[in-house]
Order: C-alpha cells, then sequence, then structure tokens
C-alpha cells in the first residue's frame, strides 16, 4: 500500500507536471478546470501534481492522439480509479476473512451461488464473483428461534 500513497503523493509543480506529461501548462490548467485530471492544491492555491496525475495526463494525451473524446476520456479515468477503489476494497475484505478465519479456528465459510446452491470454501481459496459469503460459527449458532 506504501506505493499506493507515494503516487498520489502532490508534489509536482505545474511547470515541471508539464513537463513529464510533455503538455502545456494551460492544457494542465484547462484539464483541472473541467475535471478532468484534478491536482492536489497547496494551502496558497497552487497546484500540485501526484505521480499517478502525471500518469493519467499522459493517457489522456495518448487516448486524445488516438482520437477520443475529453468527455469519453473523462469517463474511462473516472472508471479506472473506481475500479482501483474496489480493488482495495477487496484486498481489505480478503485480509479480513483471513484474519476472521486465523483468529476462529471453528469458523466455516460458506458461499451461496445466485442459483441458491451453497457450498464450503476451503481456506485460501478464492470465491467467485457472483457469490455472496457467509462466515458461520457453530459455538454461536443459536438452538432455535426465540420466543
Amino acid at each position: 500500500m506504501g506505493m499506493d500513497a507515494d503516487e498520489d503523493a502532490p508534489v509536482y509543480a505545474i511547470a515541471v507536471a508539464a513537463e513529464l506529461s510533455g503538455m502545456h501548462p494551460q492544457t494542465l490548467r484547462q484539464y483541472d478546470r473541467i475535471g478532468l485530471v484534478v491536482p492536489g492544491r497547496t494551502r496558497g492555491g497552487s497546484r500540485r501534481y501526484s505521480q499517478r496525475d502525471i500518469m493519467q495526463l499522459r493517457e489522456v494525451a495518448r487516448l486524445s492522439a488516438d482520437g477520443m473524446s475529453l468527455p469519453a476520456i473523462a469517463r474511462l479515468l473516472d472508471l479506472e480509479d473506481e475500479v482501483r477503489a474496489l480493488r482495495h476494497r477487496v484486498r481489505e475484505l480478503e485480509q479480513t476473512l483471513d484474519a476472521e478465519r486465523r483468529s476462529r479456528p471453528g469458523v466455516r465459510v460458506f458461499a451461496a451461488a445466485s442459483s441458491g446452491q451453497v457450498v464450503t470454501v476451503p481456506s485460501g481459496r478464492r470465491i467467485r464473483r457472483s457469490t455472496e459469503v457467509m462466515l458461520w460459527s457453530p459455538h454461536l449458532a443459536s438452538d432455535g428461534p426465540e420466543d
């Protein structure tokens, strides 16, 4: 995760970012105004670009040169951000699930497919996307419905 933090650190002034991305500073200002690549800001309001911003600017230049419109590029960048966030969340959930398995050895994990079929998931096995996951521990299960 340290790599993500470094990529997102707002460190480059606009002149440096423009040089690194091969664009004119005015183009970077325009992209910021329209929300395409929005850099961080200093307390004084100066733009500060991260390594991820630089990579996005290069991608915008490449896609634009290939004939893609700016609104389409903006949508693509939004989707890439969403995928990155979802992958991060999946890693967090997998770590939580692994920690839960280790802390409670009696816990078994079941997956329910969209068809309703329920299967036990062996420790360490990845679960298909179309399944719901449930933790079950025999000592936590109730003996029956509450009255």
